[in-house]
């Protein structure tokens, strides 16, 4: 991680993307052992031999002592991230899988561990955990905004204003700025996340809740934020977004995400490995999903957008542009 760390000027882009897909994969393999206890402890094994046959998925389901609603059918470092996955406030709720898979409630194994308290509040109260998660998102937006700058310019073509919403200090807005000096930046973030941060005669810091309103501008900026949120929050949080930016007769805006799409990433198998083991981990800690391209389309026309276009360009990541 040091040498990553401190060479990386001397790296490629796909040099470095690579090693971050495979430490990540490194960080998240303990979840093999975690879901092959969850298996034996749900009986797995022995509903496969007693069937006495080849069994459907289906009939697997119906067999396990399970909540149906559980089942699934059809400079930058990376030292923060392995900090914060194997710090014991993360690695608790793996240990209440089974509580979790047997209630009928809409909670996350953390909520489950820690007496019905999500991950937010948990970081609001605690410094200790909300500074490690704002250094993770803080490390892996310079490597974002590396890639964006350098490889995905075109993004900002035509756009005079953008909001980042969402956990940072201002990292991508400052590197946009660096770039585009000409143009307005609008940080928002709760108020925990922007003590002590000052702006700029073109970069403004907004105390505000993205699922109340956004400040307008002609592109807003989703960096690893909708990953966290159920369905339902998404189409919240997205309906807000879609409120902030021009409509398509008055120039037109855009809304510009980067995160996952499940099986479309950059690398080979492990890169496919790591989505998987994101996924897992956002329904651990935050009931929240990774999405196919088919799940991300139905979000944004339900949220009123009409188009979209998906790049892969972050590794597992991609970037997701959305119009109104």
């Amino acid at each position: 991680m040091a040498l990553l760390e401190s060479n990386d000027q001397e790296l490629s882009r796909d040099q470095i993307l690579h090693a971050q897909t495979h430490i990540w994969n490194h960080i998240f393999t303990f979840m093999k052992s975690i879901s092959l206890k969850s298996g034996i402890q749900l009986g797995i094994p022995d509903i496969i031999h007693n069937h006495g046959k080849p069994i459907k998925l289906s009939e697997l389901v119906d067999a396990l002592p399970m909540s149906k609603s559980k089942s699934y059918e059809g400079h930058f470092t990376v030292a923060p991230l392995v900090l914060l996955i194997l710090d014991p406030i993360l690695t608790k709720p793996w240990d209440h899988t089974m509580e979790w898979l047997a209630d009928d409630r809409s909670v996350s194994p953390f909520e489950t561990a820690n007496g019905g308290t999500n991950f937010w509040e948990v970081a609001g109260r605690e410094p200790r955990v909300s500074n490690l998660f704002n250094e993770v998102m803080s490390s892996d937006t310079r490597l974002v905004a590396r890639v964006l700058i350098d490889d995905c310019k075109h993004v900002f073509e035509g756009i005079e204003s953008v909001v980042d919403v969402g956990v940072n200090t201002g990292t991508l807005a400052k590197a946009i700025l660096d770039a585009f000096p000409k143009m307005k930046c609008i940080v928002l973030d709760l108020p925990h996340n922007l003590v002590g941060l000052e702006g700029s005669n073109n970069l403004t810091f907004v105390v505000g809740d993205m699922f109340e309103a956004i400040p307008r501008g002609d592109a807003v900026f989703l960096n690893w934020i909708l990953h966290d949120w159920n369905d339902e929050d998404c189409v919240k949080i997205l309906k807000k977004c879609r409120d902030a930016i021009p409509d398509k007769d008055k120039g037109g805006g855009k809304l510009i995400i980067i995160d996952m799409v499940m099986n479309i990433y950059e690398g080979d198998n492990k890169a496919m490995e790591d989505q998987l083991f994101f996924d897992m981990a956002m329904m651990a800690y935050l009931n929240g999903k990774e999405r196919s391209e088919k799940e991300w389309a139905k979000l944004f026309f339900d949220a009123g957008f009409t188009d979209y276009k998906i790049t892969p360009a972050f590794g597992v990541r991609s970037l997701i542009e959305v119009y109104p």
